[in-house]
C-alpha cells in the first residue's frame, strides 16, 4: 500500500512539473520523437531540455488492461551532438498495483551528421547505457542496452534504422534489438508515422510488434508536438494491443539563465530597491 501511495505521488509530481515546463517553454524548432520504441539519429542541442511525456498508454493482453501513466523520457543536451537520456514509466496492472518500470539512463551521440542536422547524406548515432531495476517482480536487476541508429531520407519518407544488443533485466540473457521507423508528411505540421520493431532473447522466441500513428505540431514556431498511435503485436511475448497518447516539448535552459541574471544583479548591487 505504501509503495502504491509513493508511486502515486510520483505520478502527480511528474504531471505537475511537466505542466509547468510546458507553460514556460520558449519557441525553438526541432524534431519530436514519440510514440516510438526505436529512435532517430538526432540529439537535443546543448543546454536544451526535451521532455517526451506519454500521458496515456493502454496495453490490452488476454482481455486484461494495463495502464502506463505516465511514460517519461527526458533528453538533456550536454554539448554539440551529445545528450543524456533518462526514462521511466509507471504501470498500473489489472490488480491496481503500481510499479515503476522501464527505467534507464543512456548516453546518445551523433557520430555522423546527416539529414536531421541539415547536412548531406545519412546520419548515424549511437545510444548506450544501463537499464535500471524495476519495482515489478522479476525485473529487479540491472540490464544494459547499446544500439546504432541510421537516419536517411528516401523521397518524401524519413527512415530510421535501429540495431543493437542488450542484456535483459529479468533473465540476464543477451538480446538482439532492431527497429525501423518511417515518417511521411501529409499536411502542414502533420506526419503519418509507422514503426516495426522487435527483440530476440537468446533463449526465448522473437518479440515483434508494429505501430501506426500521427505526430502533429500545431504551432510551427513552438517546440511542442502531440502524438497518438496504435500498436499491434506480430508474435507472442508482447501485448496484443497498445493505444498511446502523448506530447513532446522542449526549451533552452540558457534562456532561463539569461532571464534570471538581471534579478540576480539587482539582489547583489541594490539596483531597484533589492539588497
Amino acid at each position: 500500500m505504501q509503495n502504491s501511495q509513493s508511486v502515486g505521488t510520483l505520478v502527480r509530481a511528474t504531471a505537475a512539473g511537466c505542466f509547468v515546463l510546458v507553460c514556460l517553454m520558449a519557441p525553438n524548432p526541432a524534431w519530436a520523437y514519440r510514440p516510438f520504441i526505436s529512435t532517430d539519429a538526432a540529439v537535443a542541442d546543448p543546454k536544451e531540455l526535451e521532455v517526451e511525456l506519454g500521458y496515456f498508454t493502454l496495453e490490452r493482453e488476454r482481455r486484461e488492461n494495463t495502464f502506463l501513466v505516465p511514460r517519461v523520457i527526458v533528453n538533456w543536451g550536454l554539448f554539440t551532438d551529445w545528450e543524456a537520456v533518462a526514462e521511466f514509466a509507471v504501470r498500473r496492472n489489472p490488480n491496481a498495483d503500481l510499479d515503476v518500470v522501464d527505467a534507464a539512463l543512456f548516453l546518445k551521440g551523433v557520430l555522423k551528421e546527416g539529414v536531421l542536422q541539415d547536412k548531406e547524406g545519412f546520419g548515424f548515432a549511437v545510444e548506450v547505457g544501463p537499464l535500471l531495476p524495476s519495482t515489478a517482480k522479476g525485473e529487479r536487476n540491472f540490464g544494459f542496452e547499446a544500439i546504432g541508429i541510421l537516419t536517411d531520407k528516401l523521397g518524401p519518407v524519413m527512415l530510421h534504422l535501429n540495431g543493437g544488443l542488450g542484456v535483459e533485466r529479468s533473465t540476464g540473457d543477451l538480446v538482439g534489438i532492431w527497429g525501423v521507423i518511417g515518417e511521411l508528411p501529409v499536411a502542414t505540421g502533420l506526419r503519418l508515422v509507422g514503426e516495426i520493431n522487435g527483440e530476440k532473447p537468446r533463449r526465448e522466441d522473437q518479440r515483434n510488434s508494429g505501430l501506426l500513428g500521427l505526430i502533429w505540431q500545431p504551432w510551427p514556431s513552438r517546440k511542442i508536438w502531440f502524438d497518438g498511435g496504435i500498436r499491434r503485436r506480430f508474435t507472442a511475448g508482447v501485448p496484443d494491443w497498445q493505444f498511446t497518447l502523448g506530447v513532446t516539448f522542449g526549451f533552452s535552459t540558457s534562456a532561463f539563465a539569461r532571464s534570471s541574471l538581471p534579478t540576480a544583479l539587482q539582489r547583489t548591487t541594490g539596483i531597484g530597491g533589492w539588497r
